[in-house]
């Protein structure tokens, strides 16, 4: 088993430094050897497209893998979506790591990814299916209720297809996971809801006589950083109460670095592997964050692995 824990949005206190500030976060991550960087889809806000973030990080790097956490599927064209695919496994061979979800994070969003009323799920399914054929066969004739393609190519097409993984923590989604996709990347959830979504999605794809691999289940944790005032804690766990108001938000936003290894080594017990890191609001340096970061949770990703 290995545990790998990566890097997710990382807003800095004097703004969101999408523009010439990313260069210096892709060049600290790969300094440091940090597993990977993960660019949201926030179509309408300040960050930087997934696909172009991908595309910049892995130009600029070597080792650094590169996710999209998540790409909304539903209201862009499958063909054209494999086509950036192909091109950035191309040029950076085993780092890209492409996740899809079915919704915007922002319920204002909806509006930039049309689909036909009722039939946003529907959508979903064909578009990824279209985007898996297209990553996997040379040529390609598909007649859905969606799409109309005949015999297309995209290209240069992979020599092996990406592992492509989902988002969601809808039982229906997590049932997509387990017959389309080949993994998961859950958001907003507890540990023993990760372990019950892992149990359905592996249930899902016995049903669908699939299988997904043991290492490919993660979620997403935002760590507020040591020092942090108690205003900003407060913070940083109403952003996740407005999304989840069920749940008692510290247990999902940990205070410090041993509160956020406490609960990786939670997640781990229920079978999760792949982690997303975040600041739980804006930070003064990148450079700081990730000391803490390699300091705090690197050996921690080492000694779950040895497990």
């Amino acid at each position: 088993m290995k545990v790998r824990i990566g890097i997710g949005s990382v807003p800095l206190a004097g703004g969101p430094g999408p523009g010439p500030e990313l260069a210096e976060l892709v060049d600290e991550l790969e300094a440091r050897r940090i597993d990977s960087l993960w660019f949201a889809d926030r179509a309408s806000g300040p960050l930087i497209d997934p696909v172009v973030g991908m595309g910049f990080a892995a130009a600029r790097t070597r080792d650094l893998k590169v996710g999209s956490g998540v790409i909304v599927l539903p209201g862009r064209h499958p063909a054209l979506v494999a086509a950036q695919l192909a091109a950035l496994i191309t040029l950076a061979p085993k780092r890209i790591l492409p996740a899809f979800g079915v919704r915007p994070a922002m319920a204002a969003e909806i509006q930039l990814f049309p689909s036909p009323d009722g039939a946003r799920a529907a959508l979903f399914d064909e578009s990824l299916t279209v985007v898996r054929r297209l990553l996997s066969e040379p040529r390609v004739t598909h007649h859905g209720r969606f799409f109309h393609l005949d015999d297309v190519s995209v290209g240069p097409l992979p020599p092996r297809p990406p592992d492509i993984w989902l988002g969601g923590r809808a039982p229906a989604g997590l049932r997509r996971v387990g017959r389309l996709a080949d993994g998961w990347l859950g958001s907003l959830v507890t540990p023993d809801e990760a372990g019950a979504a892992r149990a359905e999605i592996e249930r899902a794809a016995a049903e669908a006589g699939r299988e997904i691999e043991d290492d490919h289940y993660g979620t997403n944790i935002a760590v507020v950083p040591p020092g942090a005032s108690e205003a900003e804690v407060a913070a940083a766990r109403q952003q996740i109460l407005r999304l989840r108001p069920d749940l008692d938000a510290a247990g999902l936003v940990p205070h410090g670095w041993a509160e956020a290894r406490d609960l990786v080594r939670r997640y781990v017990e229920v079978g999760l592997t792949k982690f997303v890191v975040r600041p739980g609001g804006p930070i003064g340096s990148w450079a700081g964050f990730l000391d803490q970061f390699v300091s705090e949770l690197r050996p921690l990703e080492d000694e779950l692995s040895d497990e």
